[in-house]
């Protein structure tokens, strides 16, 4: 049976919603990271390159997420002391051990509780598709082999790339060519010596991570994919330290699948810590500020 009738159907709603809405505006600029396609392009750790950027020209901005796979709906300020994973998602948490992040499905609301923490400037970590929130700069990601697709649920695509491009006031290439976009970046991992591992990895295309780590010298003995946003099982984490002990194998995982790990299992496994890079980082820093400095 073909989806595209439903395709359809999804999309006239979609901008239906987006030519109806009526955008609040917050009161410091808005800077949101974004993709056109379902599933992972980095926009965690762009955000936070974003973040670092502003940082070093004396501007504290604060992230904005929805808080995917957790259960509060806030608005609240993520607390890895007190929220794990079940509660505010493992994008919030990561994205919390770099600054303060609001969690809130209100996006509105979200910007408004981070500008009473302090915000000069606000990053929303998704929320491209979502116009309840005027957004003074977007940035579309784009993956490799993301440039053409079928709209979702019959594809991958939450909207066409070329309507994206237009929303979007900066492009950026995810992998090793430009494809036309403002820059190019990459993760770069960042990690112990290399050896014999088993992988598992809950992120939206897992095997992105399990060729990294062959790029980086692992060995695998194993690449174990779980869904997007997976939070692991006592039964899940004792089948995996059984198929280490098997392979004599250690287990290593991505950093947001270690916060969704229990204290012990994750003192047994290695994360691989990745940075997102940039082409032009002076050139990328230099547009960010214009775009808030714009706002």
């Amino acid at each position: 049976m073909s989806l595209a009738p439903v395709a359809s159907l999804y999309q006239a709603g979609y901008k239906t919603r987006l030519a109806l809405a009526k955008p609040e505006r917050a009161a410091v600029p808005v800077i949101c990271i974004g993709n056109a396609t379902l599933g992972g392009t980095g926009k965690t750790p762009f955000a936070m390159l974003v973040a670092e950027l502003l940082k070093e020209e004396g501007v504290k901005a604060l992230f904005l997420t929805r808080g995917h796979g957790g259960a509060k709906t806030g608005p609240l300020l993520a607390d890895p002391e007190k929220h794990d994973a079940y509660d505010v998602g493992d994008e919030a948490l990561l994205l919390a051990g770099k600054a303060k992040t609001i969690v809130s499905r209100d996006r509105p609301a979200g910007a408004a509780l981070a500008v009473q923490h302090g915000a000069d400037a606000i990053i929303m970590d998704d929320g491209f598709q979502n116009p309840t929130l005027h957004k003074d700069f977007s940035i579309l990601l784009i993956g490799a082999g993301d440039e053409e697709g079928a709209l979702f649920p019959a594809g991958p695509f939450r909207e066409r790339l070329d309507e994206a491009r237009r929303r979007a006031q900066m492009t950026v290439a995810m992998g090793p060519e430009k494809n036309g976009a403002d820059f190019r970046a990459w993760l770069e991992p960042v990690s112990p010596a290399p050896e014999r591992a088993i992988a598992f990895a809950g992120i939206g295309k897992p095997e992105k991570f399990f060729k990294t780590l062959e790029e980086a010298g692992y060995e695998l003995a194993q690449r174990i994919g779980f869904p997007d946003h997976h939070v692991y099982t006592q039964a899940e984490e004792r089948f995996l330290a059984r198929e280490a002990r098997r392979e004599k194998a250690r287990l290593i995982c991505t950093e947001k699948d270690a916060v969704k790990l229990s204290a012990d299992f994750r003192a047994e496994v290695m994360t691989l810590a990745v940075r997102m890079r940039a082409d032009d980082t002076p050139s990328l820093k230099r547009r960010l500020m214009a775009g808030i400095n714009k706002a």
